[in-house]
């Protein structure tokens, strides 16, 4: 029985635009992704430190708190069954509190490979609006997605050779 949430591999077109995110970064959502993380260092949770000795304009989200993000706007889109099976991305500048974060994301290819597994190729960028910063793209992301191809197909459920990403 197929999930009314879950997104099928054959229904996904290159140029289908994902639904945009939007998110308003606050102090909270810097410092408790950097918590998650473990990730201690000052400029993640310090204002003073960040400013005065990194000399940037306030603490910052790490690079795994923005791997999450990027993972959540994908599975968002895919449903409880898509599964990210690569994904690589490039901080070109801060997300700071304050900004506000607009993901944004076009399939660029599909494909099923030898095993049976439906694969969606996404680009996603990361921008960024604030009063006083304008409007920047911090980051751009490249993934590749495993979609069920049919409604019993379950990505998760692969493993071995099954598994290709």
């Amino acid at each position: 029985m197929s999930d009314p949430e879950t997104l099928l591999h054959g229904s996904v077109q290159v140029g289908d635009v994902l639904p945009e995110l939007t998110v308003e970064v606050t102090p909270t959502t810097v410092v408790l992704g950097a918590l998650a993380s473990r990730d201690w260092r000052p400029m993640h949770h310090d204002h003073a430190f960040a400013t005065e000795r990194n000399g940037v304009a306030d603490i910052f989200l790490n690079t795994p708190n923005q791997a999450a993000w990027f993972e959540r706007f994908l599975t968002d889109w895919t449903g409880p069954r898509g599964r990210v099976g690569r994904m690589t991305f490039r901080m070109r500048d801060s997300v700071f509190p304050g900004d506000t974060m607009t993901f944004v994301g076009t399939v660029t290819a599909t494909d099923v490979d030898s095993a049976g597994c439906g694969w969606v190729e996404v680009d996603v960028e990361l921008r960024t609006a604030h009063d006083q910063r304008g409007d920047r793209v911090c980051s751009t992301c490249s993934a590749r997605v495993a979609l069920p191809t049919v409604s019993d197909d379950n990505p998760w459920s692969r493993t071995g050779d099954r598994w290709q990403p």
